[in-house]
């Protein structure tokens, strides 16, 4: 099953159950999250720029954390890379703001 949303850029980002299993592997505390790893795309606090022309949307979901979904846009299609959940997000600050 594939999932998708609407990115800021209106960009189409899908989520595969290849990709959900990878994010599911390294990071088992977001077993049965993917609708929060969605909602994370299409309703961030903020979006930064990665390292290699990805995208990282944050959105904080509790005291201190945050969920960061690394995502690719391609036009007005993209995809899910990775997602995972930090407290450190003084490392994100210093990255180039995309979004709002």
């Amino acid at each position: 099953m594939t999932t998708s949303v609407t990115s800021k850029n209106c960009a189409r980002i899908r989520l595969t159950d290849e990709r959900w299993s990878h994010i599911t592997e390294e990071h088992g505390e977001l077993a049965g999250s993917r609708l929060d790893v969605m909602e994370t795309v299409f309703r961030p606090d903020r979006i930064v720029a990665g390292n290699k022309g990805e995208l990282l949307a944050i959105r904080q979901i509790g005291h201190g954390k945050s969920m960061v979904v690394v995502y690719r846009e391609v036009g007005t299609d993209g995809f899910v890379i990775t997602a995972f959940l930090t407290s450190r997000s003084r490392s994100l600050d210093k990255r180039k703001q995309i979004w709002p």
